[in-house]
C-alpha cells in the first residue's frame, strides 16, 4: 500500500465495527484533500490483506462511501474519488434567480439547456388561470456553478402577459429578461420547499448513481400587477445546499 493510505490503522479491540473505523478514516482522507478527486482507492483485496481484515469489511466501507456519493463506480481504475461540491449557504426571504445568487457568492453561473419550446398545457393554464389554449414558454435546464451541476429547473412563463419571452433561448437570467426585455416589474413570489429523492433525469444531471436526497422548490412569481408570470419547479441537490432563515421574536 502507498501514499496517504499508509496511515490507515484499525483497532480490533475497539467497540466500533472495523468497517465503520475504516469508513471514517477514508472519509477523513477524502474530506481533508489528502486523497483528491480522480484518485483511485486501493483494490478491496489488496487493502484487506494489508490491514489484516476480510474483503467484505473493506467492501462495506467502500459501499458506504459510494452511497454517500464520495466514490464513483467500479471500473478498470477501481473505486475513483468523486468531487463533492462546495456547499452553498444562502438566506431565504428575497426574490432572486440562480444567476444573481451565484454572482453574490462569487461563482460563475452557466446553463445546460434541455428543453425550450412554446406549449399549450392544461395544467399550466389552470395554474396561471388562463384559457386551455393559452401558450406558455416551457424551459428545462440544468444550472451550474463553476461548472458543477447544482439544480435542474423546469419553468413556465405566461406568453399572454410576456410575449417577448417566446424569443428567449433559456440562457442567463429569466428575471433580467422579464425586467429589461418584457418591461415587467416583478412583485411577490410564493415558494414552497420539500424533501424529495432525485428522479432518473435529475440523477443523470447531477451524476448520481442512485436516487439521492434533494430539495424541491416550487415558486410562483407575480408581476407588481398581481398577475402570475412564472411557475418554476427546481430540484436542488441536497449535498450542495444549506438554506438559512432568520427568525424574529
Amino acid at each position: 500500500m502507498y501514499g496517504s493510505f499508509t496511515s490507515l490503522q484499525l483497532d480490533t479491540r475497539a467497540p466500533e465495527p472495523l468497517w465503520r473505523q475504516l469508513y471514517a478514516q477514508l472519509d477523513e482522507l477524502l474530506t481533508s484533500g489528502a486523497v483528491q478527486e480522480g484518485a483511485s482507492l486501493p483494490p478491496e483485496r489488496e487493502l484487506a490483506e494489508t490491514l489484516g481484515v476480510s474483503r467484505s469489511t473493506v467492501k462495506r466501507s467502500y459501499d458506504q462511501l459510494r452511497h454517500d456519493q464520495r466514490l464513483g463506480g467500479r471500473g478498470r481504475a477501481g473505486s475513483v474519488v468523486r468531487s463533492v461540491p462546495e456547499r452553498v449557504h444562502s438566506p431565504l426571504g428575497r426574490l432572486k434567480g440562480f444567476t444573481e445568487e451565484m454572482k453574490e457568492l462569487g461563482k460563475v453561473a452557466s446553463t445546460t439547456l434541455q428543453t425550450c419550446e412554446v406549449v399549450s398545457d392544461r395544467r399550466m393554464a389552470s395554474i396561471f388561470q388562463r384559457p386551455s389554449h393559452a401558450q406558455f414558454l416551457h424551459i428545462e435546464r440544468v444550472r451550474e456553478a463553476d461548472g458543477v451541476p447544482m439544480t435542474r429547473e423546469l419553468a413556465w412563463y405566461d406568453l399572454t402577459l410576456a410575449p417577448a419571452m417566446a424569443e428567449w433561448d433559456g440562457a442567463g437570467s429569466a428575471y433580467e429578461r422579464l425586467r429589461k426585455v418584457c418591461g415587467l416589474a416583478l412583485g411577490e413570489a410564493d415558494q414552497s420547499i420539500e424533501a424529495v429523492l432525485s428522479s432518473q433525469a435529475e440523477s443523470a444531471a447531477f451524476g448520481f448513481e442512485s436516487p439521492q436526497p434533494c430539495l424541491l422548490f416550487k415558486r410562483m412569481t407575480r408581476a407588481v400587477s398581481g398577475a402570475l408570470i412564472e411557475y418554476v419547479e427546481g430540484t436542488f441537490r441536497g449535498d450542495a445546499y444549506v438554506y438559512r432563515i432568520e427568525l424574529q421574536p
